[in-house]
């Protein structure tokens, strides 16, 4: 008897964690869409407002005026189908983008990655709109009319109740009556609003990914290399550590263990000997966790989960030896790879900057938008930095490429010298 009553209370609390998991599913793939609809908010009233462009560039053709716009109506168009894969992709998978377009009027007629995203453009323009519309205001309805019984004596009597803008509410079964629609509206925005993002990025998975008449080789081509550099920097990496632990740590290590070992065998003929021994072998002791701790913040250095980029890049900054200005905009936490990779360039790049430029002054910037990370490191220097011609950039460029980003560096002779780095966010 007592087996079968504890059997049934092990299949409730199953029960009630199976219900409990669908529940916070049903709320995270929500609270996602949500997002990702607020977010196409965004690129469809740029895209509307391309749209109108192109519009007026097409009608005022005939008079020659839209042939000059033309060029610089490509070019938003182009800018604005790269961020809505950007967009895309940091809502889901990776949407692969083809060679670039032309910005010249002649070539785009007949160009199809052209004429795919002016597909694009109307569709997302028309669809995205009122998709995204609804992605914001459904929650402010839903927050709106559930707490309508917390502030309806509040408003005067002739006071609209609810958000469709109809009724009003006199008495407490009024204001319950809103409560529950603001009820509904919840429930419509957990059954309906993740197909409303999948909806609203069809368009843009749909047409803005490489067609199957382009050519993806030079692409495969660029992950090969990346793959390639990825490796080689980890093994360079792990060859570094190793160095450094059987250079530096094991032979301290072994040091503590043979002065440990004589100061035994002196202790007691000779305490005094034995106590020198002592003290030299702590010192020891110290310099092979120093060197330890030296070789742990190599790998992934501490202050970055203590204070985040910001807060290490202000770090590096305090601790260089020529004065340095840090600016750092960066609303989201990046993976933990891109931090640690954005860490080590601006280190290296200050290194080199106090090593080698002559600089009075040094500016770091960081910023985070569209799902890309870019670093920009400038110092006030002599120039004449090579981007193939010291082991500092080296390492930076390899670091970089292992995740997909890609580096610019400008340093004429006399200076400045400008380094920028551009990372995704979510390597």
């Amino acid at each position: 008897m007592a087996t079968h009553e504890d059997s049934a209370v092990t299949a409730a609390a199953d029960r009630g964690a199976d219900v409990k998991d669908i529940a916070v599913r049903t709320l995270s793939a929500a609270g996602t869409a949500i997002g990702q609809l607020a977010s196409g908010l965004n690129t469809a009233l740029l895209a509307l407002l391309v749209l109108l462009c192109t519009a007026v560039a097409a009608v005022t053709s005939l008079a020659g005026v839209g042939l000059l716009l033309a060029p610089a109506v490509l070019r938003a168009l182009h800018a604005l189908a790269g961020r809505e894969r950007v967009r895309l992709a940091r809502w889901g998978p990776e949407v692969v983008a083809p060679q670039p377009p032309p910005t010249r009027l002649r070539p785009a007629l007949v160009d199809p990655t052209t004429r795919r995203e002016l597909r694009w453009l109307a569709r997302h323009a028309a669809l995205g709109l009122p998709l995204g519309l609804l992605g914001v205001l459904l929650p402010i309805l839903a927050v709106r009319d559930s707490a309508f019984p917390l502030y309806w004596k509040l408003l005067p009597g002739d006071t609209t109740a609810t958000s469709l803008g109809m009724g009003s509410a006199h008495s407490w079964p009024d204001a319950l009556a809103v409560a529950l629609l603001g009820l509904s509206w919840v429930i419509i925005i957990l059954g309906l609003a993740p197909g409303m993002a999948r909806l609203q990025a069809r368009p843009g998975r749909q047409l803005l990914a490489a067609g199957p008449d382009v050519d993806l080789s030079l692409r495969v081509a660029e992950l090969t290399a990346t793959r390639a550099a990825a490796l080689d920097a980890h093994a360079t990496e792990l060859r570094r550590i190793e160095r450094s632990l059987h250079d530096g740590t094991q032979n301290r290590i072994v040091s503590v263990t043979v002065l440990l070992g004589a100061a035994r065998r002196m202790v007691a003929r000779d305490p005094a000997g034995a106590d020198e021994l002592l003290e030299r072998a702590q010192l020891a002791a110290e310099q092979a966790l120093a060197e330890l701790r030296t070789v742990s913040r190599s790998i992934l250095p501490p202050v970055l989960a203590d204070r985040g980029l910001a807060g290490a890049l202000s770090g590096l900054a305090a601790n260089c030896a020529v004065p340095c200005r840090v600016d750092v905009d960066v609303p989201a936490r990046c993976a933990a790879a891109v931090e640690a990779t954005a860490y080590f360039v601006v280190a290296e790049a200050l290194t080199n900057i106090a090593k080698h430029s002559g600089a009075a002054h040094a500016t770091v910037t960081a910023r985070g938008d569209g799902g890309r990370l870019r670093l920009r490191v400038q110092d006030d220097g002599r120039g004449g930095a090579d981007e193939d011609g010291g082991s500092g950039l080296t390492g930076i460029r390899r670091r970089v490429a292992a995740l997909d980003g890609s580096l610019t560096l400008a340093s004429p002779p006399g200076g400045p010298t400008t380094l920028e780095v551009d990372l995704p966010c979510g390597s």
